[in-house]
């Protein structure tokens, strides 16, 4: 590397380092499609000395090779663009080069800052059976539940799915933990969903819509309370059945006025309507992230697949995410009969808004109000195969 190269590299990583020490969550798109990676700061007191910063959460993921749903013949498809890794072993390695920086540790010779050269370097600090500290899985259909992609996750790493996605996960008998995500409803303190063996400043849950009775439009809600340092706090001893031991851990269990943060992620969209737990939670919850699709995709006239940008404005009235980030737009590979009846819109932001502008010249403010003024604290972000965003 000769010194300017080596220069502008060094100030990369400095760039980097500096943002990490914001401790802020982070958010990987790890392919084209719905698969995330989402990094969660620890707080002060959960990180003992040489530990890890973060706690990682693996969301349907799928990198390789095709996927079905009934029968090949019925539908097949394979992602258009090459995933951005292509492996459960890359994650890891992703997430491992972000401890790294975000610990301050030096990187070695040759270590590059994208997806495909994390994918190169190995790392000898840290080794840790599994940097994935849990997988949470949103339905059953096997873009989200890829029985392949998942069998390469650790099997001591639990697992946190829908109920008849983790009755599948179970038939498998791979995980030594698969637990039914429970349903988030009104008026609920986030802390009474935090199971074990998730730490106690975790939950992971979903919401659902009223007749909707597949769950297709429903979403999983994972809060996190992102306290720095704690004080006047009690104790609460915690059982631990993970990989990495976190729930053994005494952790100061804050009281329920204490606010939290939420990421809600919802590849088919959810009825904004099925949000209002969300406005009625007790402690409060503020909505960091809100993953949500723009395509609006159906079976012909028949059946709403993949709600759509409008939607997703009218959830956004409701939830005042400070990110709003699409997710499963991916045109994908393949065939089978079912693809002759699909039909997909393809929205953006700004037609979504356009569009919510003519309703209200048509009288129908109570529905969208202003729009344009909803967003005005809102950051959209449409994250590209391998993109991360770090989540101030």
């Amino acid at each position: 590397m000769d010194s300017p190269s080596a220069q502008l590299h060094l100030e990369i990583r400095d760039v980097v380092v500096k943002a990490l020490a914001t401790r802020r969550p982070i958010l990987h798109h790890l392919n084209a499609d719905t698969s995330w990676l989402l990094q969660i700061p620890r707080p002060a007191n959960a990180v003992k000395h040489g530990s890890r910063i973060y706690y990682n959460v693996l969301i349907d993921p799928w990198f390789v090779g095709g996927q079905s749903d009934v029968a090949k013949w019925f539908s097949q498809q394979f992602h258009a663009a090459e995933s951005a890794v292509k492996s459960v072993a890359e994650v890891e390695e992703l997430a491992r080069q972000v401890e790294i920086l975000a610990g301050g540790l030096r990187m070695g010779r040759g270590a590059g800052m994208g997806l495909g050269s994390m994918r190169k370097r190995k790392v000898d600090v840290m080794d840790e059976e599994s940097f994935v500290d849990c997988v949470a899985i949103s339905h059953e259909f096997t873009d989200h539940c890829h029985k392949e992609t998942l069998l390469e996750v650790h099997g001591d790493v639990p697992v946190f799915a829908t109920e008849q996605a983790a009755n599948l996960i179970s038939s498998w008998n791979h995980f030594r933990t698969v637990i039914t995500t429970p349903t988030f409803t009104d008026n609920a303190d986030w802390h009474d969903y935090s199971l074990t063996p998730l730490p106690s400043w975790l939950s992971i849950s979903r919401l659902t819509a009223t007749g909707d009775s597949l769950f297709y439009h429903s979403a999983l809600l994972i809060t996190f309370a992102t306290y720095p340092f704690l004080s006047h706090a009690t104790f609460k001893k915690r059982s631990s059945l993970s990989i990495n031991g976190d729930g053994a851990e005494d952790l100061p269990w804050m009281s329920n006025s204490e606010a939290a943060e939420c990421v809600i992620y919802t590849p088919h969209g959810i009825p904004h309507a099925a949000l209002s737990p969300i406005a009625k939670a007790d402690p409060p919850l503020h909505t960091l992230a809100f993953l949500h699709g723009l395509h609006d995709i159906s079976i012909s006239s028949a059946q709403q697949l993949n709600l759509g940008a409008k939607n997703g404005l009218l959830a956004q009235q409701i939830l005042r995410a400070k990110y709003w980030i699409a997710t499963h737009d991916e045109v994908k590979k393949g065939g089978g009969f079912i693809s002759w009846f699909l039909r997909r819109k393809v929205w953006t932001l700004e037609d979504a808004l356009k569009a919510a502008s003519t309703d209200v010249q048509g009288a129908d403010v109570h529905r969208y109000g202003n729009a344009h003024d909803e967003f005005e604290d809102t950051h959209f972000q449409d994250m590209g195969n391998g993109e991360s965003r770090i989540l101030e």
